[in-house]
């Protein structure tokens, strides 16, 4: 080893030593910060913990303020004293989902509790345990060395949990100041194994909702049955024209944009450890959704999707009611690939049920575009060494993630690379009771944060 690759890995040990022996700290400090509510979709403590976000980024010595949205406020800290070195943003939420069903949770949700090896309370893994992870990264090596490799820009947002509608809006109006190489988020789970992944793109998302309607009221099936028409049944047929049971999306157009994935990406795809049989053991299932001969992660990563969330309407208590309902209701999704538009893809679908069920009222909801970072990005194999480094282990490479996230704001509007490192373990239960956190994943989650810290000042020394 030459003598600048020593002092680099002496800096970095030092950084980890630090954190090893602050861990009870670490801990006490998320369980304080998880004992504060903030519930986006119901307004709920917000601008208390943004305050407090900012409070703990500006004794940090980062120039740290709330900014103002259409919506909830971005919490931002910044700093900004490495030239030449590259600049990363840190990406994360500090709202979180609503807690209900308050009655499946096995200690209260915002009293958070240690239980074998977990802390368990609302936030733990969904998000507030790995962005705070990334900054007590950022803590650790300002108080070893007084200074960071890189420049880190962090950014906290306030409303992921409900769609993130107006990070678009900021990232546009706030475009000078967050001009940055590449952006890391930390959310989501590890695999199922327990291994770290890096993620380069995450499936856009688009819903929507059908409303059907009948008589002025519920009435009699059989004194009405056969003569007013049944809603449900309106919604179902109409549902029937847009899937068929070979898993195709029979919309005109649904496909026609769709990108397919390069050699690349398939053959990354192939390597990652996905197993079928493992799934549905795990979920009890007889059979995987059509179409039967598609692999899982070409499944996840490089098609879109079109999901029935809910069907609502009628009767559904105990023993039968004959009733004829006088409206009924469908929620729906579609997962995006890139180039694909919720814009787009909804405007489609509204034309399909104009065309088959023109009585039907159609209702667009949240939208958001799928994003991309190539995998020959020169920024991914510094966060894979980061990873190696913080988590002990070789990540697997996710060209694509099933799920969405906010990432095209960064892609398309930044125009950076941008990538996501889940530090939570793979059963989080994140939006459900017993939301959890392993303390060994937050604990490596700091590892990992200040790693990347490390790999990116030492990018700038190559």
């Amino acid at each position: 080893m030459n003598n600048s690759k020593a002092a680099t890995t002496a800096e970095l040990s030092q950084v980890f030593e630090y954190i090893e022996s602050n861990e009870g700290q670490f801990i006490r400090r998320l369980i304080d910060y998880l004992k504060h509510p903030s519930i986006s979709a119901h307004n709920i403590g917000i601008a208390e913990v943004a305050e407090l976000l900012v409070s703990i980024l500006s004794r940090l010595g980062l120039e740290a303020k709330t900014i103002e949205t259409s919506g909830h406020p971005m919490v931002m800290g910044r700093w900004e004293q490495a030239p030449g070195a590259p600049t990363v943003l840190l990406y994360g939420h500090y709202d979180v989902q609503p807690a209900d069903p308050l009655d499946e949770w096995i200690s209260p949700p915002f009293e958070p509790k240690i239980r074998q090896g977990r802390i368990y309370a609302r936030g733990a893994g969904d998000n507030k345990g790995q962005h705070f992870a990334q900054i007590l990264a950022v803590e650790s090596y300002l108080a070893v060395h007084g200074r960071l490799p890189c420049n880190v820009v962090i950014l906290l947002e306030g409303e992921e949990e409900v769609g993130s509608p107006h990070i678009a809006e900021f990232i546009r109006a706030h475009r000078e100041c967050l001009k940055v190489d590449l952006v890391v988020t930390a959310d989501g789970p590890l695999h199922e194994s327990g291994r770290p992944i890096v993620v380069h793109g995450v499936r856009g998302e688009a819903s929507f909702e059908l409303r059907a309607h009948g008589a002025s009221r519920d009435v009699h099936s059989g004194i009405f049955g056969g003569v007013v028409p049944n809603p449900i049944w309106t919604l179902v047929h109409l549902l029937a024209t847009m899937k068929n049971a070979a898993g195709e999306i029979t919309i005109d157009g649904f496909y026609e944009d769709v990108l397919p994935p390069s050699e690349l990406e398939r053959a990354m795809a192939a390597q990652l450890p996905f197993d079928a049989g493992e799934i549905k053991r795990s979920l009890r299932l007889a059979k995987l959704d059509a179409p039967v001969d598609r692999q899982v992660a070409d499944r996840l990563f490089f098609h879109p999707t079109l999901t029935i969330n809910g069907l609502h309407g009628g009767y559904g208590g105990p023993g039968a009611k004959t009733v004829l309902p006088n409206y009924a209701i469908v929620k729906c999704d579609a997962r995006l690939v890139e180039r694909q538009t919720p814009d787009d893809i909804l405007a489609k679908i509204e034309a399909h049920v104009r065309r088959y069920a023109p009585d039907v009222e159609f209702i667009r909801l949240d939208g958001m575009l799928p994003s991309k970072t190539p995998l020959d990005s020169p920024y991914s194999a510094i966060v894979q060494r980061a990873v190696r480094a913080g988590q002990g282990v070789e990540p697997l490479i996710y060209p694509m993630a099933g799920g969405s996230l906010p990432e095209y704001v960064f892609t398309k509007i930044l125009g950076a690379h941008s990538f996501v490192v889940p530090y939570a373990n793979f059963d989080e239960a994140n939006h459900a009771p017993n939301e959890n956190i392993k303390v060994d994943c937050f604990l490596k989650g700091i590892r990992t944060g200040a790693a990347l810290l490390h790999e990116l000042g030492r990018a700038a020394g190559e």
